[in-house]
């Protein structure tokens, strides 16, 4: 059988000797992670239960572009390595952890997002315990830390929604303005207002909570934020805290009823009248 020329009367063999990498423009590739994390707010009153914040980790820069500026923990793809892989290794190194929940959100790819060459994000959301995290800030940062987060739509004006998304750590505020078309998603967005965050990380973080929220709704994400144990009301904190509302106790238990299994373990000093620890149902037990 002979071999199967192109136009050009070339076969692949002929065709790969005779290509040149450099007639084409080629991006750096980048794995960047929106790490959420559900700590609880220090309360004075011993006998009230602490109160749910939901964080994102940032690391501060430690060299130009953006020097000082806090970004996403993340780098550079490594020539053996797949994006899923160096979002592994980021993660291990900036946070102790090896098997964390991991999905990738979107492919960030406009050619101006990075000052200093074509650079695409792939860009992954992980979720994790905040008690089995151990932060250590990277080679190429200043330091790294839990930052309180909240994105909320400030105004509409006709078709066009202006979403406020903060972060705080202590005194340190950051805000970014980002307009987006009604029913669009973040990855749509253009950043109107930056204050302290690198790059376009405003857009990526402000997608992931779009993700995170969109996906509790049907979704068991919101158990790797918990430790194995919990209540019921410290379940439903964390809903309410990552969707920013409000819920009906009564409708979220019947919700999540199919998703837990209650335990013999109550709660012990805490100040209040003890209540009984649940854990996610293990799937293969309830098949």
């Amino acid at each position: 059988m002979s071999e199967i020329r192109d136009k050009d009367g070339l076969t692949e063999e002929e065709f790969l000797a005779a290509y040149r990498q450099e007639d084409y423009p080629r991006p750096s590739v980048a794995a960047d992670m929106v790490i959420f994390t559900v700590t609880d707010e220090e309360e004075e009153n011993y006998r009230k239960l602490p109160k749910k914040e939901l964080r994102v980790l940032l690391i501060q820069r430690g060299g130009h572009p953006y020097l000082g500026c806090w970004a996403l923990p993340g780098g550079f793809v490594r020539p053996a390595e797949t994006t899923e892989q160096t979002a592994r290794r980021e993660l291990r190194e900036e946070t102790g952890v090896d098997e964390p929940y991991l999905e990738q959100l979107y492919t960030f790819s406009q050619a101006e997002r990075d000052p200093r060459m074509w650079v695409m994000s792939c860009s992954y959301m992980a979720l994790m315990d905040s008690g089995r995290v151990k932060l250590q800030a990277g080679d190429d940062a200043q330091q790294a830390a839990w930052f309180r987060i909240t994105c909320r739509m400030k105004e509409r004006r006709g078709s066009r929604e202006y979403w406020e998304l903060v972060l705080t750590h202590g005194e340190l505020c950051l805000r970014a303005l980002l307009e987006k078309e009604e029913r669009e998603p973040f990855t749509e967005s253009r950043i109107m207002e930056n204050r302290g965050l690198a790059f376009d990380h405003a857009r990526i973080i402000a997608y992931g909570l779009e993700r995170l929220r969109g996906k509790l709704e049907y979704t068991d994400l919101a158990f790797h934020l918990m430790p194995e144990y919990f209540t019921l009301t410290q379940l439903q904190q964390v809903y309410e805290v990552i969707l920013d509302k409000e819920l009906l106790t009564a409708a979220f238990r019947r919700k999540i009823a199919a998703m837990v299994d209650e335990t013999d373990v109550f709660t012990k000093n805490e100040g209040h009248r003890p209540s009984r620890l649940y854990q996610k149902r293990n799937e293969t037990e309830a098949m």
